[in-house]
């Protein structure tokens, strides 16, 4: 029979740390940490099989499922002398999802199931205090009926807020036993008024209910966008954690929190997080009440008067402090705690490598590493590629003047400017719209996942360090200020109210993440220093991988801040990003709209000067490291004039009337020019263009040699080849100028012809190619665009409902669509080299700066990715844990 549920608990466990997949990341860490002998309340979990199971076949269970839950239910009663359902001693129960890969707040959870009418006396008497049992079913009710029955749960808060407005009572633990008897009767009316029906009083299909919320919660839209957002496949699943109730709203006594064994944001080695006294779980994440500080320093550094943990329960807190330190130990990793203290007794609910900056990553990796827990490698594969885009971000010039309106937490650092937005769905809009913009909430919920994403940060006037803004906002490297309380959010008007004054929508604020203030205005920004930690952690990362990293850049100022990351050479410039400013588009214009080869080479003399400068100044800041040179490519169009004052003035500088100059825009005029006259066909059309830009390389290449000493070898690169004959056409023109470049400089230089592969049929017929070229750039942006038929520029339109509905994982215009482009693309790296065993092979499209495509490229042997300036970081790092990984 399968198994489809493994217990833990009691200093035992069915399954472990390395059941990941099976068991997810939540179930994985749990029958660790009670094989370990730690303190966990026992429980079960549902694998990752019953979810696929679950979608598979339309949302219903495995036969054997139920009497598997049953019997571990029973197990787990005879370990805590309880029972589910029992009227007298009930077992009540946690249902929490538990996915691979840690989703925080994505999907839905329910605590104190097994709560009924009856029950809830029986709590009432075994725990000898009424208002926790009554506070516990208010909840329950509160969280089944938003998760499992769909109300929302404002309309709790609601009736809620209404109750203690009506008491007089500020906070929640205000409230009598007898109140919340109030509020519950409150509650279940709300339910049958919303629903029709009754609240569901049975515990078996209170559970059930719950197990299958959580289940279908796993494509419910937020989770959906976040695994669109980390690249989480839906195929994964989630697992569901059933667990034995343990409570930290039993009074002064008990408490819950969520602690770090390091700071997430700067990881720094101490213990980092919050609890509070007399709560349960969602208290501390919700910001409903303030947060106390775990540690007495943390506490002195905060100015709270608040006791710490340390100070209230000095010996709860070591036996913490000692379960931490092993933790740390045991997975060689700062985790993410959590525990709930009942009546003194601590337990641990969860441990998990913890979610941290990218500051914070680099940090802990070169420290654990110095340490001598792990090693350099393993140091260098611990920080996610990605989230080296965080260190790129910008912070406040020190010396600017601020004009703080606003303090709160630092809860994710970095600086961002922007807009004040009220709602997720104005965020989005108005970044479409090309504006930046901060995300303004009283506190983020899952459900503005969007927005989030979408806005340059996060300011919240509710919620601790870790609240779900602030968690979300550290994954994501977005700058976020939480519980900014001296402001005041007035959705209605869509103002934000401050102690200074009043900010509507529209305007402009500051938040600085790192010091936890909201600013007015703009602020004057820098941009950030690499080194230190990720000095160390690149130099590793240098020393690990085998291909080279270079940058796609055509001027000076992308080159340079690429030179400054780490890139070894261009992989791809553009030439025809060179023309489109001042003179040199009008000479462009000229030159497409001559229809003699004489008026052709008179408007490229004037280009000529322009090109040679231009790469005279790329080479001298590449100072002798490879510069791959794309020869023109675009379509004439994206040239072509289009008003009648542009139309005006190239009609002045050929001296031909304007009614001419208007029938020869029409007469080039194409249906498709992404797959018209472009690329190699111009340079066929009209040889003189790709003999002007030759020149221009060849005369650069020996300019900046003499000038820098540095041996320069251009890589001459012929884009658009389907056909061998077209890259032999064009490359005996680059020859033949190079021969005339030397005979007149009477000097000999080396240089490199190649291609672009960049079609289906180059890829097949990459072994012919090959034969005249000396290396091979993939171009993978049209590559992608011609092999799927799919325009890039349209694809968003519909791509997306490809993801929801599961068709695709992945936008393959993001990252490399492995199974179709990638097998052209090891066909074309298999066929060329069989041609020319030493030839050049290289990546140049967007996907050189995308960690997942750099592993297939490594895979693939290729000798170097090619991206974007500020991606470079991200690139060598990623090449390096490619490297080590294969090995």
């Amino acid at each position: 029979m399968t198994k489809w549920v493994y217990r833990f608990g009691d200093g035992s466990a069915e399954g472990s740390a390395g059941d990941r997949n099976l068991l997810g990341g939540k179930g994985a860490n749990l029958a660790e940490m009670s094989g370990l002998g730690l303190p966990v309340p026992p429980g079960l979990t549902i694998t990752t099989d019953v979810c696929k199971w679950f979608y598979d076949h339309e949302k219903t269970y495995p036969d054997a499922l139920k009497r598997q839950v049953d019997d571990a239910l029973e197990w787990i009663g005879g370990l805590v002398s309880r029972g589910f359902g029992s009227a007298d001693k009930p077992l009540l129960l946690s249902v929490r999802s538990g996915a691979r890969a840690s989703m925080p707040g994505m999907m839905d959870t329910v605590l104190n199931l097994g709560l009924n009418d009856e029950t809830v006396n029986a709590l009432a008497a075994d725990a000898g205090d009424e208002r926790f049992a009554y506070d516990s079913y208010r909840r329950f009710i509160q969280m089944y009926g938003s998760v499992v029955l769909g109300l929302d749960h404002e309309h709790f808060e609601e009736v809620l807020d209404d109750e203690k407005a009506r008491l007089g009572h500020e906070f929640d633990t205000d409230l009598t036993a007898s109140e919340w008897q109030g509020l519950i009767t409150r509650y279940k009316a709300l339910v049958k008024d919303e629903l029709g029906e009754d609240f569901p009083q049975d515990p078996h299909e209170q559970l059930w209910g719950a197990i299958g919320a959580v289940f279908s919660s796993w494509m419910n839209a937020r989770a959906i966008t976040y695994r669109q957002l980390h690249n989480i496949p839906a195929a994964w699943g989630t697992a569901v954690n059933v667990q034995a109730m343990v409570f930290g709203n039993l009074g002064e006594t008990s408490a819950t929190g969520v602690a770090f064994t390091r700071n997430p944001s700067t990881g720094e080695k101490r213990l980092y997080g919050e609890f509070l006294v007399n709560a349960q779980g969602e208290d501390v994440v919700a910001g409903i009440r303030t947060p106390q500080d775990l540690t007495e320093a943390a506490r002195i550094e905060s100015g709270s008067d608040k006791p710490s943990l340390e100070k209230l329960m000095p010996e709860t807190f070591r036996e913490f402090v000692s379960i931490c330190d092993r933790l740390e130990a045991h997975y060689s990793d700062m985790q993410d705690v959590e525990f709930t203290v009942e009546r003194g007794k601590l337990w641990m609910l969860q441990t998990r490598s913890g979610k941290r900056t990218a500051k914070a990553a680099l940090k802990i990796a070169v420290e654990m590493a110095d340490e001598g827990v792990i090693s350099s490698d393993e140091a260098v594969c611990r920080v996610e590629p990605g989230s080296l885009d965080q260190l790129l971000h910008p912070t406040i010039d020190p010396t600017a003047r601020r004009d703080v309106i606003a303090s709160g937490l630092p809860a994710s650092p970095g600086a961002a400017t922007g807009e004040i937005v009220f709602t997720s769905e104005e965020a989005v809009a108005r970044v479409k719209e090309g504006r930046k913009v901060i995300l303004v909430r009283v506190e983020t919920s899952p459900e503005d996942i969007h927005g989030m994403h979408a806005a340059e940060g996060i300011l919240t006037t509710r919620g601790g360090m870790t609240s779900h803004a602030a968690v979300v906002a550290r994954g994501m490297g977005t700058p976020c200020v939480s519980g900014a309380g001296g402001l005041r959010v007035d959705l209605k008007n869509e103002q934000l109210i401050t102690v200074s004054g009043t900010l509507k929508k529209g305007d402009v604020i500051t938040l600085d993440g790192s010091a936890g203030q909201v600013i007015r205005g703009t602020v004057t920004m820098l941009q950030p220093e690499l080194s230190g930690d990720f000095g160390r952690l690149m130099e590793w990362a240098d020393v690990a991988r085998r291909m080279k990293v270079r940058t796609n850049a055509e001027t000076p100022a992308d080159a340079k801040a690429a030179r400054s990351f780490g890139a070894e050479g261009i992989g791809l410039c553009r030439t025809e990003h060179m023309f489109f400013e001042g003179k040199r588009i009008v000479a462009m214009r000229e030159m497409i709209l001559a229809d003699t080869e004489k008026g052709r080479r008179a408007a490229l003399a004037k280009l000529l000067p322009m090109q040679r400068s231009d790469f005279v100044e790329l080479f001298d800041i590449m100072a002798g490291l490879p510069v791959t040179i794309r020869l023109l490519d675009p379509p004439l169009h994206e040239f072509l004039p289009k008003t009648d004052e542009e139309i005006d003035e190239v009609s002045a500088a050929m001296e031909v009337s304007a009614d001419l100059l208007r029938e020869r825009v029409d007469a080039l005029h194409e249906f498709n020019p992404m797959l018209g006259h472009r690329g190699c066909r111009l340079a066929i059309s009209y040889p003189e263009i790709a003999e002007m830009q030759a020149r221009a390389i060849f005369e650069a290449a020996i300019q900046a040699g003499g000038k820098a000493g540095a041996l320069v070898v251009p890589e001459i690169m012929v884009p658009l080849v389907g056909l061998k004959e077209e890259l032999d056409f064009v490359k005996q023109r680059i020859d033949a100028v190079a021969r005339e470049v030397m005979s007149e400089n009477g000097s000999d230089f080396a240089y490199l012809v190649g291609t672009m592969i960049e079609l289906p049929r180059a890829a097949i017929r990459a072994g012919a190619i090959a034969e005249s070229a000396e290396f091979f750039s993939f171009g993978t942006n049209d590559l992608t665009q011609t092999t799927f038929g799919i325009s890039r520029d349209d694809a968003a339109s519909f791509l997306q409902v490809y993801q929801q509905k599961g068709i695709i994982e992945r936008d393959p215009f993001v990252s490399l669509d492995i199974d179709g482009v990638g097998e052209l693309v090891k066909l074309a790296t298999t066929n060329g080299r069989g041609t020319r065993a030493d030839i050049k092979l290289g990546i140049c499209g967007e996907h050189g700066g995308d960690p997942a495509s750099i592993h297939f490229c490594e895979a693939t042997g290729l000798d170097y990715v090619s991206c974007s300036p500020f991606r470079v970081p991200i690139a060598r790092l990623a090449a390096a844990q490619a490297s080590i990984r294969k090995t």
